[in-house]
């Protein structure tokens, strides 16, 4: 039993590298997901800050759900993308066929 855990954690320290590798390869996608809220977020407190009025003291209250759903909604179309091609070029059916766990 400690032999397949010791697996499993092999395992799934290999797919994050691989994981890990794709996405610091992929310069747009770091901009898109990390960089882009960050800076609507300094673009719309500082540049924007006086411009908005919406009749309470703080509008960052109303502006910062919008932005992690935006944030949120282009991490989950990435690995959206990420998936539709692994699917694509076969790679499910190569992992399938390795000594690895499933869960991994």
């Amino acid at each position: 039993m400690e032999t397949a855990k010791s697996h499993f954690f092999t395992d799934i320290s290999v797919m994050l590298g691989r994981s890990m590798r794709h996405i610091f390869r992929s310069m747009d996608t770091i901009v898109t997901v990390c960089i882009t809220p960050i800076a609507m977020m300094l673009l719309f407190v500082y540049v924007l800050g006086g411009a908005i009025q919406t009749g309470t003291e703080n509008y960052v209250n109303y502006l910062l759900p919008g932005i992690l759903l935006m944030a949120i909604a282009s991490g989950i179309a990435y690995t959206a993308y990420r998936l539709f091609m692994d699917k694509q070029r076969g790679i499910f059916e190569r992992f399938h066929t390795m000594p690895i766990s499933r869960s991994a």
